[in-house]
């Protein structure tokens, strides 16, 4: 019997342990850990405690008391789950912090009312760090940024036979192309084929061109189409799954690569890369910032300064260094310098989005190119800053505005979509769609989990829940529908009409314009070098990804982003590592 009792109890004192430790509260978690753990349990038991900047020691000892994120996800009771999402397998301490407060990350994009262990609490002192004795390492090639741009650069490169580091200066990696959800656009693949899709490599490159106002750099938009189905092919042999083909707006025929059913490419395939990465062992450190790109005296590339949240700062030599750092639409103030009409619009992007490699480009004389064109994406959900897809759109949902009525081709470009919605009452408007929509397109359940989404079991019931009149949306919807039937959009032209909108129940997100992407940044070639402002290329220095110039004129093309990150991550890569083979004694 005693046996029995003294079995409840200790079942009681770790549930009233994991209450207090989940409660949030004032108290850090170190102080949390008392008399359940020490601090050799964390840091081990090193006279001197050394914390790398990756915290790597760290996580490994909480995943070992408290289980992997996935086996954390599977015992969370919240109604999101902060251990299962779209950013994949992270580091416990992205959000958990040991000395100072708790923070979710989540909460970097998301209003979500989210509690977390700490999250309150006051920093109090810890133990001392070691300091790490003044240093420099040396490796071939230095990759900055790990998104899909830096990932696809890194492992092209190792497989090519250099030393790699990729530095990031989030707690995190996967960057923007972690939240690219509409795919991956591609002329001629091997999907394409298998659907019976008719599509080329100049039809690509024309909407590249037509969609960004034919101010591209033909040669880079060329590039892009060009190498865009062996992109797709370099994917799905790394694992990607990209079997989904779909449209989006501009394009003039289905050409958006994404994973099986609809689902987000972007989280998908920063999963994919992370394991690749981990399978070269390639050294990825986050938590780290270059501050400085270092050079010779002849302005020869020779490696970086970086700054490391623990280990402070020290030097990587390098005979090769790759800006895919990102653009700068989470960077506000720039955005507002080079486009004032943007001052205070929400952003689509992560927090890391702030240009920081362009700055470090520009700074060793790198040239920039269309600084000015900065996209906002017509559907971000009104009151986020989370981004609804173009794929919804392009799978048959339609926009109407708060009278009810269809205002625009929904696959129209992306500056003429938003243009159109901001000309609307309120400046928001309404993604209607059906069941048939939702089932088609797995990503959109992800909106309901967010309560993004109204709906009514009639139309009737959906105008009752949006407040337009119910009467007016039954004709939108029914006149949009005949065109479907016709297939001919005879008010607004829409080119694709993939089915019609009759599936009970029937939804609604409410959508309005947010700063999504920067079609400017440096300069480069069809080599993905670093052009100078005196035209010449800068010895070593290459970019990749958004933080670059040229490829996408005035307007970006839904899917196309995907496409430039891995394309001219793989030629940076394959470039870097030719310069090393061919600077070896």
């Amino acid at each position: 019997m005693s046996s029995r009792i003294g079995i409840v109890l200790a079942a009681l004192l770790v549930l009233v342990s994991a209450t207090v430790l989940w409660a949030g509260g004032s108290e850090p978690l170190a102080k949390l850990h008392e008399g359940k753990a020490t601090c050799a349990d964390c840091h081990g038991s090193s006279k001197k405690i050394s914390v790398d900047d990756s915290e790597k020691g760290v996580n490994k000892n909480c995943v070992g008391c408290h289980g992997t994120l996935a086996e954390m996800g599977k015992k969370s009771q919240e109604e999101v789950n902060p251990h299962k999402s779209h950013l994949g397998d992270i580091n416990c301490t992205a959000c958990h912090h040991g000395h100072t407060a708790s923070w979710a990350y989540c909460l970097s994009c998301h209003p979500f009312d989210m509690k977390i262990a700490g999250g309150g609490a006051t920093p109090t002192m810890a133990a001392p760090v070691a300091k790490a004795k003044k240093r420099a390492e040396k490796v071939d090639v230095v990759v900055i940024g790990a998104g899909a741009a830096g990932f696809t650069a890194a492992i092209t490169a190792h497989d090519a036979g250099a030393k790699v580091v990729i530095i990031e200066k989030q707690p995190i990696t996967g960057g923007n192309s972690m939240l690219a959800a509409g795919g991956m656009n591609a002329a001629e693949t091997t999907f394409q084929k298998e659907k019976g899709i008719a599509d080329s490599v100049d039809l690509m490159y024309k909407d590249t061109m037509t969609g960004g106002g034919n101010l591209n750099d033909p040669a880079l938009a060329m590039v892009l189409a060009k190498n865009s189905a062996g992109s797709v092919a370099w994917l799905t042999g790394l694992g990607a799954d990209l079997s989904d083909v779909g449209r989006m707006g501009g394009a003039s025929v289905n050409r958006t690569h994404r994973p099986k059913g609809g689902a987000a490419v972007g989280a998908h395939i920063t999963e994919v890369l992370r394991k690749n990465a981990a399978q070269r062992n390639i050294d990825i450190r986050v938590n780290s910032k270059v501050v400085k790109i270092l050079e010779d005296k002849k302005g020869r590339v020779t490696g970086v300064r970086v700054a490391g949240k623990h280990s402070g700062e020290y030097t990587i030599n390098a005979k090769a260094v790759i800006i895919a750092a990102g653009g700068f639409s989470a960077n506000p103030e720039r955005v507002a310098y080079y486009r004032p009409e943007y001052k205070g619009m929400t952003t689509s992007n992560q927090p890391g989005a702030t240009g920081d490699g362009i700055d470090l480009g520009t700074a060793v004389g790198g040239d920039v190119k269309d600084m000015k064109e900065i996209q906002i994406h017509p559907t971000v959900a009104a009151g986020s800053r989370t981004l609804i897809t173009e794929a919804v759109r392009g799978n048959g949902a339609i926009l109407v505005n708060h009278d009810g009525k269809r205002f625009v081709n929904e696959l129209t470009t992306r500056d003429k979509a938003s243009a159109a919605i901001l000309a609307q009452k309120g400046q928001t408007a309404y993604l209607v769609f059906d069941d048939g929509v939702r089932k088609s397109l797995k990503q959109i359940d992800g909106y309901f989990h967010l309560n993004l989404v109204q709906q009514g079991a009639t139309l009737k019931d959906l105008a009752a829940a949006i407040k337009v009149p119910a009467e007016t949306l039954e004709a939108t919807v029914a006149s949009y529908n005949k065109g479907v039937d016709d297939k001919n959009d005879a008010e607004f032209k829409r080119p694709d009409l993939p089915r019609p909108l009759r599936t009970a129940k029937y939804y609604a997100i409410e959508v309005k314009p947010g700063v999504h992407y920067t079609m400017g940044g440096l300069k480069i070639t069809t080599g993905s070098e670093v052009v100078a402002k005196d035209g010449r290329t800068i010895a070593g220095l290459f970019a990749a990804g958004e933080g670059t110039g040229g490829v996408h004129g005035k307007n970006r093309l839904g899917g196309n982003s995907i496409s430039q990150t891995i394309t001219f991550g793989r030629i940076a890569g394959e470039n870097a590592a030719r310069l090393v083979k061919n600077t070896r004694p």
